[in-house]
């Protein structure tokens, strides 16, 4: 365990000014950011709109562009940046080569690219709700105020990272065994775009293809029930859920198996 953590703060000396640290900070600024200017300077269009409806406008926004394109291209960068500082410098020999087990640097860097995935799409959920705030308390017109929906964005933005994580284990090992740029982004970006297709078109299998499960997650976020309008609940564990929760597990039990047995050169 301790040298779990010692290669896990490792990863974060390594990798602070990296693209992919700030990336995770500055990707939510920006999208919620924007979302609260769209409303703003159109502020005269939704003063009639409900406050529920009103979270869920603002909201609509950030989760629009995660749940398409932004959230799985993010992942495969994430994963690509954490090894990619290893494969520039050279020094994956030198890295195994310490007195750490494979595991403790292995599963150090996974769980460092999981940590960036996470604080990113928490940074969103807090962004999303002091903007709202912020809102409410510019146009008062607007009542933000009048319905609380923290509990709710939680929800939403923890289903989409269960539904990244089968996208990021398979990136992860596919940038931990190549060095190159080409290969594990080329190959994330086409097979984000198929899975974007995939869902965007309701293929019925589209939940067994990893790519596809943070557009189908969004696409199944709210739940057909039969309580008040003024109301939603979120519907977490769906097949796009279960299936990148499977995938995640087996690819990074094997990607250690794999890198357990292979020489590092």
């Amino acid at each position: 365990m301790k040298g779990f953590i010692l290669s896990f703060r490792s990863e974060f000396y390594k990798t602070r000014k990296t693209l992919g640290f700030w990336g995770a900070i500055i990707l939510p600024v920006l999208i919620s950011l924007l979302a609260f200017v769209a409303v703003y300077t159109k502020s005269d269009k939704f003063v009639n709109t409900p406050p529920m409806m009103l979270w869920v406008q603002l909201s609509m926004i950030s989760l629009g562009s995660m749940g398409s394109l932004l959230l799985p291209i993010y992942t495969i960068f994430v994963a690509y940046s954490v090894n990619n500082v290893e494969h520039k410098a050279d020094t994956w020999k030198t890295l195994f080569s310490l007195p750490l087990s494979r595991w403790a640097v292995y599963g150090a860097k996974y769980f460092y690219a999981l940590f960036l995935l996470f604080l990113c799409l928490a940074l969103f959920v807090i962004f999303n709700i002091a903007f709202g705030n912020l809102l409410g308390a510019l146009k008062p017109e607007l009542k933000f105020g009048e319905y609380h929906m923290e509990l709710e964005l939680v929800q939403v933005y923890y289903k989409l990272f269960l539904s990244a994580l089968g996208i990021l284990s398979i990136q992860f090992l596919l940038s931990l065994l190549w060095a190159d740029f080409l290969k594990p982004m080329g190959l994330g970006f086409v097979a984000t775009i198929t899975g974007v297709i995939l869902a965007s078109n309701n293929w019925e299998y589209s939940y067994l293809f990893p790519y596809a499960h943070p557009m189908g997650a969004v696409r199944s976020m709210i739940k057909n029930n039969k309580g008040p309008a003024n109301h939603l609940e979120i519907n977490i564990y769906t097949h796009e859920v279960y299936v990148s929760l499977i995938v995640a597990v087996v690819v990074f039990v094997a990607g250690y198996y794999i890198v357990q047995r292979r020489s590092i050169k």
